[in-house]
């Protein structure tokens, strides 16, 4: 199998922080990996790193079978990369943006312009080609730097947390944008800290926590190492949540949370979500939603690190780069 990103032990250092504690990286040509974790995990680091603009202090890395740190000039040939926050020149119009890119790249004036207009028509922003960029939505800028790492035709793409700060319209249509680039056979390393992102992006996932890998796989395989599944119960009356949370805690032995107006809990043994509608029933107790699903990624990294990804969106990770 052909890699078209490898890294093996990635550590960068700064002072007694450990941005980057021993990391190995795979990804496949043509796929996407998404990179999960928290603000200060170490995602924006290993990204830098593998994009040229940091050295490791102990490891390797290759692009394209290129070597991040002996060939950069040749890495940087063959990768784009859009970062956490839109990296356009607000007093120029879109298409102006693109076409210095591409003059920058070595084009002619002409192919860089056709260049722009072709990735404007792309990315839905034809019409607002000739406007200034600051007057672009959020969504908009981000599409015009998704727009900008493409001009170079890259076989590679870095996308940083590309829709941090995004509305959920904007998030998914760059969700769209990034499965077109899928199926044009560019490879992806995607980081994120929201994890539906990762679900519905990601052909393979890794979980950074600290500097390290701590688990690796399909979204599938991932949510498989719980070993469980999750029992979510919506009582009609808001009054009968205690209740519905007493039956789950005897039943099944373990205490559920409880928000949204729900009960949910994980489940290791499905035989016992017939005895909990049993319980219920005989105390009258009516459920307007039962359902008993796969551990989402959330649930998956709260069994990993014992927090939840958001628990830790305070860290920043710019302190170690």
């Amino acid at each position: 199998m052909r890699y078209a990103i490898q890294a093996e032990g990635l550590a960068k250092r700064y002072g007694e922080t450990r941005a980057l504690d021993g990391v190995d990286l795979a990804v496949p040509q043509g796929r996407l990996l998404g990179v999960l974790g928290p603000n200060g995990a170490g995602k924006t680091t290993a990204v830098r790193i593998l994009a040229t603009l940091l050295r490791p202090d102990e490891g390797r890395a290759t692009v394209g079978g290129f070597d991040v740190t002996k060939d950069a000039h040749r890495v940087r040939s063959l990768i784009g990369l859009t970062g956490q926050y839109a990296a356009v020149d607000e007093m120029l119009t879109g298409a102006e943006n693109l076409m210095m890119i591409g003059r920058l790249l070595g084009m002619s004036r002409a192919d860089s312009r056709r260049r722009a207009e072709e990735l404007l028509a792309r990315f839905d922003l034809s019409e607002a080609g000739g406007r200034a960029t600051k007057t672009y939505s959020g969504g908009m800028r981000r599409r015009l730097d998704l727009a900008a790492s493409l001009v170079g035709r890259p076989q590679v793409l870095f996308l940083d947390e590309p829709t941090t700060g995004l509305d959920p319209r904007s998030r998914t249509e760059l969700w769209s944008v990034v499965r077109g680039l899928m199926a044009d056979g560019v490879t992806v390393l995607l980081t994120t800290q929201y994890l539906e992102e990762a679900d519905q992006l990601a052909d393979d996932i890794v979980v950074f926590d600290h500097g390290r890998v701590i688990a690796s796989g399909t979204s599938d395989e991932l949510k498989a190492t719980t070993g469980a599944q999750v029992l979510e119960v919506r009582p009609l009356e808001a009054a009968h949540l205690d209740l519905v949370a007493q039956v789950v805690t005897d039943v099944i032995g373990e205490t559920p949370d409880l928000g949204g107006g729900r009960v949910t809990v994980s489940v290791h043994d499905p035989a016992a979500v017939p005895a909990v509608v049993r319980r219920l029933d005989d105390l009258g107790v009516v459920a307007t939603e039962l359902a008993l699903r796969k551990s989402s990624l959330d649930e998956v990294f709260l069994a990993l690190t014992g927090h939840r990804a958001e628990e830790s969106a305070g860290e920043k990770e710019e302190v170690f780069a």
